[in-house]
């Protein structure tokens, strides 16, 4: 009998792959960081090859921790980095260009362009996105106009393009797949999220030719088995998911109202819609969650850039922490930041604001402001972030959330995961097992091959192990949450001047 799932969680600063057992523990995991290039101011690029060989790496590392081999596993689950786009040769396999990150910036240029042919309120419609850099579309116009005969090649069908996933997906069946699935298709910006198909009318927008687009299938099922040259073994790829939608699904808020936030590089925030596309009022996106026999979920997402970054940029740009764990003691040893306030628009606001112009400030500062107070605005500045996107969410939903269930890196943050729950005034639900996301590939894929049985038994490994409770005064919560809203009218439009 197969002992295990594998779940490989390629990420925006690492590729990880996890092994998990029949009771959803974590039996082994290995991870490995690969070069982050930022060839110009905003910009973020990564090395298609580096991904896929530390994604390799760790696979392979986690079969070794465990003692198991590929025989072992009953199915691997696929979860990425989303919106990041790769083009590369169908013939060798080889990448015409460096992948485009979702966080970066380089082709707002192409946004204004778009905005400026009156196209927003029919992405909006259609895709249920809005015209920004952070999704695929605009990054495969990008370098297609940066290749020299990309364009030409792309309409003879030489090339194809790809989230991350459709990458891996590429790479682990030896080229004999190009594939992806409705909730990576639905972070591209072409992809129509209401008829469940390319959208002729963007293609044409941005000269995108139907022949570099991948097939779209299913988010759990069987896909392919990867090359037995990888694993020893055929493994069933049967469950494939953006990162965050896997973490939804793996948090099990796989019912209308449920809502999960993942603290990550950036922090995202999902609520499960059912089978509902609204249109948001308020800088949400509408997204697909998942594609399950037949039926897809949709949710509303609030996209936040800056997050478990910021923390990074606090030990490797400023050296004020050692490490990221060190952020908690450092903000707990002042009562509070003495006014500071951290806006971590390194790369532009997400939602709800959605501004590719606004920059990074910090303001509040005096000549009293140690490095503890930098730390807690910092860590704080998360948890107000997120408290714009909850909003958001109860406002378009017309609901109360009752709720927040919690993971991600930052999650383990006792401080940040306290002051988030006094800043928004409801409960965070921090489950058992963090990897919430790798959890929610492997359950995908562990469904699809009768691994696990039914839904609540994958549901019920997503354990709570921790509430926290809201302890600040409603009074002494909006006063801090005003001055964050003042914080963020500083750091608009700063970069146009």
């Amino acid at each position: 009998m197969k002992r295990y799932v594998m779940a490989l969680d390629q990420g925006t600063t690492s590729s990880r792959a996890i092994l998990f057992d029949r009771s959803g523990a974590v039996v082994a995991v290995d991870q490995h960081e690969f070069t982050q290039h930022f060839p110009h101011s905003g910009w973020v690029e990564h090395d298609p090859q580096e991904i896929w060989d530390s994604q390799l790496r760790a696979a392979r590392g986690v079969l070794q921790a465990a003692g198991a081999t590929g025989d072992d596993v009953a199915a691997i689950g696929i979860t990425n980095q989303r919106e990041t786009a790769l083009v590369w040769e169908r013939a060798s396999g080889a990448p015409i260009h460096r992948a485009i990150v979702w966080q970066s910036r380089q082709t707002a240029p192409i946004c204004d362009e778009l905005r400026s042919r009156g196209l927003e309120s029919e992405v909006r419609a259609r895709t249920g996105l809005v015209i920004d850099a952070y999704f695929s579309a605009t990054k495969i116009r990008f370098i297609l106009d940066a290749v020299d005969g990309a364009q030409l090649r792309a309409e003879r069908g030489e090339l194809a393009f790809g989230t991350v996933d459709s990458w891996l997906l590429h790479k682990l069946t030896a080229g004999r797949l190009h594939a992806t699935e409705y909730s990576n298709v639905s972070r591209t910006l072409l992809y129509n999220i209401h008829e469940l198909e390319w959208d002729e009318l963007l293609l044409g927008e941005l000269q995108i030719p139907h022949s570099l687009l991948p097939e779209v299938r299913d988010t759990s099922g069987v896909f392919a088995t990867t090359d037995p040259s990888w694993f020893g073994a055929e493994i069933p790829i049967a469950g494939v998911a953006g990162d965050q939608q896997a973490a939804l699904f793996g948090q099990g808020c796989t019912a209308p109202g449920l809502a999960k936030n993942t603290y990550g590089t950036g922090c995202f925030l999902l609520s499960n819609t059912g089978g509902e596309a609204p249109l948001s009022e308020t800088g949400l996106i509408t997204t697909l969650a998942w594609g399950i026999d037949g039926r897809v979920d949709y949710a509303l997402e609030g996209s936040i850039f800056v997050a478990g970054s910021a923390v990074q940029w606090l030990r490797d740009g400023l050296g004020l922490v050692e490490t990221a764990a060190d952020s908690h003691a450092m903000a707990s040893r002042v009562e509070d930041t003495g006014g500071v306030y951290l806006v971590p628009a390194f790369v532009g606001l997400g939602a709800p604001y959605w501004d590719e112009a606004a920059r990074g400030v910090m303001v509040g500062i005096t000549r009293g402001t140690t490095r503890d107070h930098m730390v807690r605005a910092t860590l704080e500045s998360i948890a107000f972030q997120t408290r714009d996107v909850v909003e958001c969410v109860q406002s378009d939903s017309g609901g109360a959330l009752e709720s927040l269930r919690v993971d991600g890196g930052a999650a383990q943050n006792d401080f940040l995961m306290q002051f988030q729950a006094d800043c928004l005034g409801i409960p965070v639900e921090r489950p058992d097992v963090l990897e919430a996301t790798a959890f929610g590939a492997a359950a995908l894929a562990g469904l699809s091959v009768g691994f696990w049985s039914d839904r609540s038994e994958v549901e019920s490994a997503a354990r709570r192990l921790r509430v926290f409770e809201p302890q600040m005064s409603s009074d002494r919560r909006d006063d801090l949450y005003g001055g964050w809203k003042r914080a963020v009218e500083r750091s608009r439009d700063w970069h146009r001047g």
